[in-house]
């Protein structure tokens, strides 16, 4: 196969996966994508998308196939499972595994795509819905340097892509942004929460300490939904929780104790077991009105 990528396939069309795909589309790829709900990727049709059935139908032409599926389980299922996209691949083509999955399932999916002869690079990716609508998503690459050089007219579509290391690294570099980034939510939250209860009023506040040192990229967009109370999910609790707990759990396998992450993962369970799983992480801020009783 040439080096030369003219057709991508995007496996799963979700809040990020969608827009990822449009973008591609825009970019002049021919662009295919599977869902395990279909009727989730009709949105794209208008954009000259391909829906396929199968998720190894849709891989199987493709010189880049790329996963974005909702966790490791899912995506080990889809890829290596009976009729798994991985053993439909070309040799010679290219598996970008974009989802935030544990470092042990990215270097298994790694070596189940080498015996194959396909190049795979765990590069999940840090913006949100926001991100993956405008092109600016963080991409954090695991594998060998020269298929991530290989793919940077794709990536340059998506975001910013930095090589991190051997395969694994993307996403371990993705755990430590989701723990910076549960933590800081978490911070906005109760900073906030503290506001409203000694009487300032809590978008005054934000607008107060925006270019101070509490200012980040969490603070001004994620603190904005909270003064709003806007809760549609760009990244869902649900997903959050999931990978503080991932980060844990592989802290834990190399003898690392880490308390605020420990503390940030029993919060955003609460807000799980509390029934508000499917709303955006900023929502954290009413599992602590909860705990208040406001």
């Amino acid at each position: 196969m040439t080096s030369k990528i003219d057709r991508i396939t995007v496996i799963g069309t979700g809040i990020m996966g969608a827009p990822m795909a449009s973008r591609l589309a825009d970019a002049g790829f021919q662009v295919q994508v599977w869902n395990r709900t279909p009727e989730k990727a009709a949105v794209l049709q208008s954009k000259d998308i391909s829906i396929v059935e199968r998720a190894d139908a849709a891989a199987k032409d493709a010189d880049v196939t790329i996963c974005m599926l909702s966790s490791g389980p899912v995506c080990e299922a889809v890829l290596l499972g009976d009729g798994g996209v991985v053993r439909a691949m070309l040799p010679g083509s290219v598996l970008v595994v974009m989802s935030s999955i544990p470092v042990e399932t990215a270097i298994a999916i790694g070596e189940a795509a080498a015996a194959r002869g396909v190049a795979c690079l765990d590069a999940p990716v840090s913006g949100g819905e926001k991100g993956a609508k405008e092109g600016t998503l963080a991409i954090m690459a695991g594998g060998d340097q020269t298929a991530v050089h290989r793919l940077d007219p794709v990536f340059a579509c998506l975001g910013r892509v930095t090589h991190v290391g051997p395969s694994g690294s993307g996403a371990l570099t993705k755990l430590a942004n989701q723990l910076i980034v549960a933590s800081t939510i978490c911070a906005v939250a109760e900073a906030l929460t503290l506001a409203a209860r000694g009487g300032a009023n809590p978008s005054r506040v934000r607008e107060a300490l925006l270019g101070g040192f509490a200012d980040s990229t969490v603070f001004r967009q994620h603190g904005l939904r909270m003064v709003e109370g806007n809760f549609v999910p760009g990244g869902p609790a649900k997903y959050q929780v999931k990978d503080t707990s991932t980060a844990l759990a592989f802290a834990r396998s190399r003898g690392l104790t880490l308390p605020v992450g420990e503390e940030v993962d029993r919060l955003f369970q609460a807000m799980v077991d509390n029934g508000d799983g499917d709303l955006d992480h900023s929502g954290i801020i009413r599992e602590l009105q909860r705990m208040n009783q406001q």
